[in-house]
């Protein structure tokens, strides 16, 4: 079970809605096309043919540049409060190191350096292992160029809504534990404030910067009057928390002892805890330093794709999802107030076509860009301005999953990158690299299966639906290692995130905390149920739009051989839709003290 309507769950203007049915209905044959070029040459002599332009991947969110950066501005008016000043006796130098938190709105370690210093310094460090490195055990690329895309027009955005509010966002390239110590003794900063993470890999980065800052000696008069025992004192990390909606101090238990089981997670939040309300900002950030910058070279430069040695080859299909904290801002407005769809989101989750069947919000969720507090306040604003049902709770239903891996990550720490997960399952699993390379190239065979590898090839993006059934083919029809399928995900997706990625498929391969997640996915069933008239296998696999519609998911020879056959028939479907009779509970908020 992968859920990633949220976590999962990136640019032209969205087509308006006769044109986005066009989009997903299969191309006229070429000699159709060219008879009707010959007939309206004969027809009408006066007015030349022009073949239609081709249709680029629809843009999310569809809002103009106009209209998204409305959506911003009004969101960030809601959150400013002219009255907010500094704690009595800040002063000094605070850095701000951002990390997968690219936002300004409901920033906890903006907030608090802004509030504990006279002087903020927002910095993100390019860190090659994670743009340029592989991933731990099958050696594919740790970022790939459509998410390598969205994260620098992430850092573009945030640079331009820092600038707005009297920042600058200072860009260096390198490792965090050598740039943030040299960054410190520079401008004599007395803290480094970012949002702590769960996962090895990023734990250790906070290590050795902690480790780093204390070899730096700050100057007299700077925060470095000797401390206790006449010891010079040194920069110090400040980590906070603010990946989750419900804030890890707030759980009704620590994290050691987080159920095994979601529900008993989510009923336990739900009647014991209560979420946060989003923080507030001062109308001015400033000031920026105002020295120590010449020494680093001035504020440095966000990447570009050449420069990291990538490329993107743009996209006819699908959708483009646009980096930034202004369009995630612009998609929840397009997606709650604009078109209304969130009152229907529980019936239309298990879509695959299109941009609207579910939120999309999970890349800007993944990336920070985007604070689930603030999705959780609009669903409340919503709620009570339009409707509240069981689609507005489900969008916090699937955030609850969300912050549920992310709690487990910190419960079970490495063991959910390891092979029998973090119930040490003993399973044999193979690792046929021609079998695997099938499954990712999406020739397996199977039209919903390649149909999904190939949008998540050309888009960084797949819906839940299809994450769950191209998990569940992987290991269970092929008997594949898991971990290459998650370590692919890695790669691939706009919205990887490591606690919900390998939770997920830890999930799907059985060996997740909860036994009872154990799951098959019937390749016959799914294409019938969410697939009948193969309009999405026809949208990305062209060869078979020709074909009868109930033929287009079972083409038989006149689609490529199938690489293995199916193992079971579907016997265990009836546990697919076990989280579908969860209902709404009454008073799921209580209101913050």
């Amino acid at each position: 079970m992968l859920h990633h309507h949220l976590l999962s769950s990136s640019a032209s203007s969205f087509p308006p809605a006769a044109a986005q049915s066009l989009l997903l209905l299969p191309r006229p044959p070429a000699a159709i096309l060219r008879a009707l070029i010959s007939m309206a040459a004969s027809t009408s002599s006066s007015i030349p043919f022009r073949p239609p332009r081709a249709v680029l991947a629809a843009a999310v969110p569809s809002l103009g540049a106009e209209e998204t950066a409305a959506a911003a501005d009004e969101a960030f008016r809601r959150h400013t409060s002219p009255g907010l000043r500094r704690a009595v006796g800040a002063g000094g130098v605070a850095v701000v190191w951002f990390r997968s938190d690219l936002r300004v709105l409901d920033n906890e370690a903006l907030a608090r350096a802004w509030a504990a210093s006279g002087v903020v310094l927002p910095v993100y460090c390019v860190d090659p292992r994670a743009l340029a490195g592989a991933t731990h055990r099958f050696g594919f690329p740790k970022t790939g160029a459509l998410r390598a895309q969205f994260l620098i027009e992430c850092l573009g955005d945030l640079k331009r809504n820092l600038q707005k509010r009297g920042l600058d966002l200072l860009v260096r390239h390198g490792k965090p534990e050598d740039i943030l110590p040299a960054i410190a003794k520079a401008v004599s900063a007395h803290t480094v404030y970012a949002h702590k993470e769960t996962c090895s890999e990023e734990l250790l980065v906070e290590r050795l910067v902690r480790r780093g800052l204390e070899q730096v000696v700050l100057p007299q008069g700077q925060g470095g009057a000797s401390g206790r025992n006449n010891r010079p004192l040194s920069p110090k990390l400040q980590l906070v928390w603010g990946a989750t909606m419900y804030h890890t101090d707030d759980l009704p238990f620590p994290v050691s002892n987080l159920p095994d089981v979601y529900t008993q997670f989510r009923k336990a939040v739900e009647s014991k805890s209560s979420v946060r309300s989003c923080g507030k900002l001062p109308p001015s950030l400033g000031p920026a330093p105002g020295s120590g910058l010449d020494e680093l070279g001035g504020w440095g430069s966000i990447p570009t794709l050449e420069s990291l040695g990538l490329s993107v080859t743009k996209s006819e299909k699908g959708m483009r999802f646009v980096g930034g904290e202004s369009a995630a801002l612009g998609r929840v407005h397009e997606y709650f107030w604009k078109n209304d769809q969130v009152k229907v989101y529980k019936e239309t989750r298990n879509g695959m076509l299109g941009p609207d069947y579910s939120t999309k919000f999970s890349p800007w969720l993944a990336s920070g860009s985007l604070s689930p507090r603030y999705v959780c306040e609009e669903v409340k604003r919503y709620e009570k301005q339009q409707v509240a049902n069981d689609s507005t709770y489900w969008v916090l239903f699937e955030l609850i999953w969300r912050d549920y891996f992310r709690f487990l990550s910190a419960k079970y720490g490495n063991s959910i990158f390891h092979l029998g997960g973090p119930r040490k399952v003993a399973s044999k699993w193979s690792q046929d690299e021609a079998l695997f390379e099938s499954w990712k190239d999406g020739r397996t065979g199977y039209p919903l299966i390649d149909a999904n590898m190939k949008e998540l090839l050309a888009t960084g993006f797949m819906s839940n639906r299809g994450r769950q059934i191209v998990c569940s083919f992987l290991v269970r029809d092929m008997g594949i290692d898991w971990r290459m399928g998650a370590e692919w995900f890695e790669t691939c997706l706009l919205d990887y995130d490591p606690a919900s990625n390998y939770g997920n498929w830890t999930y799907g391969a059985g060996v997740g905390n909860d036994p009872r997640e154990d799951r098959y996915f019937s390749i016959p069933k799914q294409a019938k149920t969410y697939d009948p008239d193969g309009k999405y296998v026809a949208y990305w696999l062209p060869e078979l739009r020709s074909l009868a519609k109930e033929r287009r998911n079972f083409p038989g020879a006149s689609y490529i051989k199938q690489v293995v056959p199916l193992k079971f028939d579907g016997g265990h479907q009836r546990k697919d839709q076990q989280f579908n009779r969860q209902t709404r509970p009454k008073n799921i908020y209580r209101r913050q003290k």
